[in-house]
């Protein structure tokens, strides 16, 4: 992967960097000021990146969090607004890393195939509670470039061709293996850059092949950007469209633009097309402000967009982010044998989403890695192993832009267990022979040998596979038949054998009277004198050959019940010299001593057998968890109460998470021990057990499943522990969450402390302590104490967290100092009615004394409110008065020592009115004003008066000084002969005085001898004749629709409005209105119907003449559009 390179000026290309923008190196809007700006990368990415078109990129930050009390959280940015994580994808991938011991975070961006829209300015920013730091730099793409494209270029282009030689010549190439080229002048080096600035744009193609230019897209985008200094002054446009907008998907976004004339219509276009008004694209015009909606955003709004007026454009780039899809199901672990298909199954938020799969760190391709299929199913997607393989042990991953899953799959060598072996037989002639054996893969396929010879089927031989069973049947068995018969399966080395004996019977013809006798074969099921084995559900038939003259008679019978059916599950059946015992389907209650008795005349004989039922254990109980750990837990269980009549060979367990329906085997060999450790589990998920029993028949029904049980592990210790205060007999300790909480969560802390060398550790706390503080109390004094805290969750405690040495109990003496605040130390003014509220922090141990003293006696608790902490003392009065001003005097006491500080406050109010308010002379247009301070200055020195004048007449009161310092002011600009008096405002801090003072005399500004002499009036002749300045207008309406016809005439005298119809004046009638406002005449026609169609007029008249206008009214009859 080739890692970033910062950006240099390629000779051949004159490429230039780019100074980063204002844009860039400020944070986006609205985060300036809301955190605190500090050094918290200890690595950048670099600030300028080239990377190489279908290259990957890679861009690493690093932040240290030793000094921070959070996790730092980072988000990389293009350009100011477009938050790069929720384009998590195949094209961009994003990881995070976390070192223990050195608590450095690693951040990394993988931009995977890069494309020329890649190119642009990015930032990534990491903030940390009140602390936040970011880095900007800039990406630029480049296409391939082959070496020595330059020499190429050249070998290609004519020597001789002047003015053309840009044009290809092949010849000269095939020559330049023969012959040396000329050497050429050296022309000056050329600036590529200022060649594209000033080329129209048809000569681009030109240039770039002239000068070898690869990357000519690349390029004339960087220079668009060189280009664009200042934004080009649009005659269209008032306001135009943001650069880019950002919007969720799903979500509703308006662009909006400003054009110049408000009538204009504009055109919307999408990647050049023009969009139609719909549903979804909404467009509005109102005045000057045009705007687009785009309803219910989705992945294909993600476009450009352009507003057209004319020939003017507006751009804008919408961004449509993607939700995050989240992992609502997550992956199951596998424990499979080799050739077992395997499915990982997922279930995600949305439908259609995108899941990359991982087989530890590389992606799984549907396309390339033909061995896994990839399907998708709404919300459902599966990965698909067909036939597992040692190879695809691991961990497999699902990613999606906001969720990870993993499953685990272990994958066994298979290994072939023998159920049922195949037993020996003795068959006669003619007789059947069967031969069955049972294993543990209904899958596997054999065959048969007799003496180590195959044997092939045949119409009296034949070789059957039913699942797990496999048969040999040999019909009309014969002395040649009888021999060792093997089993072996296919592609595993074992093999089962068994002997197939032939009896022969011999007929003795002497006639002479024997006694019977019974010929027990002990070979075949018989595994020790007289004791036969069968297996639960298999067939029992025990051929016993009598012997005896005449013919015995034979008797079976089970302790001492005769069994003496010939029909049903246990039944005899008699043949000549054999009598058949059979048990078909055996079960547990057929074991037992079972005896054969025959007799004749010559006597009897006996035989006792033992027939013992053997099967598969009982399920093992109580299978429980007693212990769990981070990412393990210890289940145990009892044996089962019948072990089947064999011995247990040992057990298998099989675990699952809670929900699921499918059981992961833990152990694929037998597990002697009735503890086991099951380990590789995920913390925080709720998992269930079984167990099976094996014997040497086969294995058990499954146990009943466990209750569900949670690996979750302690935390660790707690951080940071430290002594915040020490008295006579309590400590106060501090400190801050572990650095590992888990999925157990934290329920609180707990507080333990000895003596200096003791071991006997003493709780503190009787309940947990949930916040990171305790006032450990009832401690000796002057003895050294060890502390501890350990926090606790529901896994238990974790390891404690402990002080370096121990802490001597013995009050530190700290003399007694008040901190003032900066603004108590000046005189402290409030206005009449405010709150007061003064917070003074002050130090000293052990504990100070706090007294408010005012004026030199103690405060009236009555007028104010005193409350002292250990740390400070608040002065409090809710609603201030005249009479809470004065010296307050704090005194801080401890025992002989003592700490003073004084706090004046001021309550003011606003003042009175000024006093003697009087003008004291008067000169031309100008009156002279004294007056004398307020007696009532409110408590605050009086800043200013407001001197207000009103004339005799209209006694409308006009201000003519604000702020007048001095108790006197000159009125200028007084009128001639009017009579004026005054009224005067004080002012404070508060404001103007609620009354003002009116001056005690007026004055009087006297007329001079001054003679107006008037120009002659003539009256103005306003006389014309009727004149109509607005003409009727012809007009079609429809019939049932009120209407009105207007026009506007201009005479004096005013003249006489006459309406007529058809040349006949309209009278008085109701379905008429006429008006006339100012010359503007109307005439309404009330819901008019055919009939009222015609000539309308109007005519004016006065004594200088008469004006007339008229019009055509027609009326049509409206239609239903549902019966065309």
């Amino acid at each position: 992967m080739p890692e970033p390179v910062p950006a240099a000026k390629p000779e051949g290309e004159g490429a230039a960097p780019e100074e980063p923008t204002e844009e860039d190196q400020l944070p986006a809007d609205g985060e300036q000021g809301s955190t605190e700006l500090t050094g918290l990368f200890l690595e950048k990415p670099p600030e300028s990146v080239v990377a190489v078109a279908g290259g990957d990129v890679t861009l690493i930050a690093k932040v240290d969090s030793s000094t921070l009390t959070r996790k730092p959280t980072m988000k990389w940015l293009k350009g100011k607004w477009l938050d790069l994580g929720s384009k998590a994808g195949k094209h961009m991938q994003f990881k995070e890393t976390y070192d223990r011991n050195t608590k450095i975070y690693t951040y990394e961006m993988k931009i995977i195939k890069v494309v020329a829209g890649d190119a642009g300015g990015y930032r990534c920013e990491v903030t940390s509670k009140d602390k936040c730091d970011s880095s900007t730099f800039e990406v630029s793409v480049e296409a391939a470039q082959q070496e020595q494209h330059t020499d190429i270029l050249s070998a290609f282009k004519r020597a001789d061709a002047g003015e053309d030689e840009g044009d290809l010549d092949f010849s000269a190439l095939l020559k330049a293996t023969k012959k040396k080229k000329k050497p050429q002048k050296e022309e000056p080096a050329i600036d590529v850059w200022e060649l594209l600035k000033s080329a129209h744009p048809s000569e681009y193609e030109k240039i770039a092949f002239e000068y070898g230019i690869t990357d000519l897209r690349g390029m004339l985008k960087r220079l668009k950007k060189m280009k664009v200094v200042e934004p080009k002054h649009s005659e269209a446009f008032l306001t135009r469209l943001d650069s880019c907008y950002s919007v969720e998907k799903g979500k509703k976004i308006v662009l909006r633009c400003e054009v110049v004339d408000p009538n204009i219509q504009v055109k919307w276009l999408k990647n050049g097309q023009e969009i139609k008004p719909s549903a979804k694209y909404v467009m509005e015009a109102s005045g000057n402000v045009r705007t687009l909606t785009i309803n219910r955003t989705s992945l294909a709004d993600d476009a450009a967009y352009e507003c057209v007026v004319g020939d003017d454009k507006c751009f804008t780039e919408v961004f449509v982010k993607e939700p995050p899809v989240t992992i609502t199901k997550l992956m199951d672990d596998y424990h499979v044998v080799v050739g077992e298909r395997v499915e990982f199954e997922i279930e995600v938020s949305e439908e259609g989403a995108h899941v990359m799969w991982y087989f530890e760190d590389v992606e799984l391709h549907k396309e390339k890695d033909s061995k896994f299929r990839i399907k998708k199913d709404g919300k459902k997607h599966t990965l698909i192993i067909s036939e597992a393989t040692l190879d695809d042990i691991g961990m497999y991953h699902a990613w999606t832009n906001g969720g990870h899953t993993k499953g685990e799959l272990e994958v066994e060598e298979k290994q072939l267990e023998v159920l049922q072996d195949i037993a020996d037989l003795t068959v006669r002639a003619t007789d059947q022979a069967l031969f069955k054996c049972e294993v543990s893969d209904d899958k596997v396929t054999g065959k048969w040998y007799k003496d180590g010879v195959e044997v092939l089927p045949s119409e009296r031989i034949k070789m059957t596979h039913i699942g797990r069973f496999h048969r040999l049947i040999i019909d009309n068995v014969k002395p040649e038949d009888a021999g060792d018969y093997t089993f072996v399966p296919d592609g595993y080395a074992l093999s089962l054998s068994a002997k197939l004996n032939f009896l022969e019977i011999k007929i003795d013809y002497v006639p002479r009277q024997d006694p019977p006798k019974i010929h027990l074969d002990t070979t075949g099921n018989m595994v020790s004198q007289n004791t036969i084995i069968v297996v639960a559900g298999n067939k029992l038939r025990l051929d016993v050959e009598i012997t005896g003259e005449p013919a015995p008679t034979c008797v079976w019978s089970k302790g001492d019940q005769p069994v003496s059916d010939t029909e049903g599950r246990v039944r005899v059946e008699a043949r000549k010299d054999l009598s058949c015992f059979v048990i078909e389907s055996a079960e547990r209650e057929d074991e037992g001593n079972y005896t054969i008795c025959v007799t004749n005349p010559a006597g009897e004989d006996k035989a006792m057998l033992f027939v013992k039922i053997v099967d598969v254990p009982d399920p093992p109980e109580n299978v429980k968890c007693t212990g769990v750990g981070e990412e393990t837990a210890t289940i145990v269980w009892d044996p089962p109460v019948f072990d089947g009549g064999a011995q247990l060979k040992g057990y298998l367990m099989e675990r699952k998470k809670k929900g699921s329906s499918r059981w992961t085997k833990l152990n694929f060999d037998v597990y002697e021990s009735t503890t086991y450790e099951a380990k590789r589990m995920i913390e925080g998920v709720l998992y269930e057990m079984r167990v099976f029993a094996i014997n040497s028949i086969g294995m058990s029904p499954p146990s009943i499943t466990s209750k569900p049980f949670m690996p979750i592990a302690p935390t660790s210790e707690p951080t940071r522990l430290s002594v915040h205060d020490v008295t006579d007999n309590t400590c106060t300790l501090k400190w801050l969450a572990p650095e590992r909480i888990g999925a157990g969560g934290l329920d609180g802390y707990v507080i333990e402390y000895c003596k200096e060398g003791g071991t006997e550790w003493v709780v503190a706390n009787q309940e947990l302590c949930e916040r990171q503080g305790y006032v450990v109390r009832g401690l000796p004094v002057g003895e050294k104490i060890d502390f501890r805290v350990v926090a606790v969750n529901l896994a238990g405690r974790s390891p404690p967290a402990r002080l370096a040495q121990p802490v001597t109990i013995r009050e530190i003496m700290e003399y007694p100092k008040i901190r003032l605040p900066r603004e108590l130390r000046t005189k402290y003014i409030r206005k009449v009615g405010e709150k007061i509220n003064l917070v003074i922090p002050f130090q000293g141990k052990p504990r100070p004394i706090a007294t408010w003293y005012k004026d030199g006696q103690p405060v009236d608790p009555k007028m104010v409110n005193v409350r002292s902490t250990n740390v400070d003392t608040i002065l409090f009065i809710r609603s201030a008065e005249r009479d809470h001003s004065g010296k307050y005097e704090l005194v801080l006491q401890i025992e002989n020592m003592e700490d003073r500080a004084t706090v004046d406050i001021r309550i003011i109010e606003k003042p009175g009115p000024p006093v003697n308010v009087r003008v004291t002379d008067i000169w031309g247009f100008n009156a002279a004003l004294e007056w004398e301070p307020p007696k009532d200055d409110g408590n605050s020195e009086v800043t200013g008066y407001t001197i207000q004048k009103a004339d005799m007449k209209t006694k409308e009161w006009f201000t003519v000084y604000e702020h007048n310092r001095r108790p006197n002011c000159t009125a200028s600009d007084l009128i001639m002969g009017n009579e004026y008096m005054f009224r005067v405002y004080s002012e404070n801090l508060c404001g103007k005085s609620e009354e003002p003072r009116q001056s005690k005399n007026t004055a009087t500004i006297a007329k001079t001898g001054l003679e107006l002499k008037r120009n002659p009036y003539k009256e103005k002749d306003v006389t014309c004749s009727p004149k109509f300045t607005q003409p009727l207008v012809d007009r079609s309406v429809v019939a049932g629709y009120s209407t009105a016809i207007s026009c506007a005439v201009r005479g004096f005298p005013r003249p006489k409005i006459v309406w007529m119809k058809n040349k006949m004046i309209i009278g008085e009638d109701p379905k008429y209105l006429m008006q006339n406002n100012q010359g503007v005449l109307t005439l309404n026609i009330r819901r008019p119907s055919t009939f009222d169609g015609g000539k309308y007029s109007c005519m004016a008249v006065n004594d200088l003449g008469k004006d007339e206008v008229e019009c055509q009214l027609s009326i049509r009859v409206a239609t239903d559009p549902d019966k065309k």
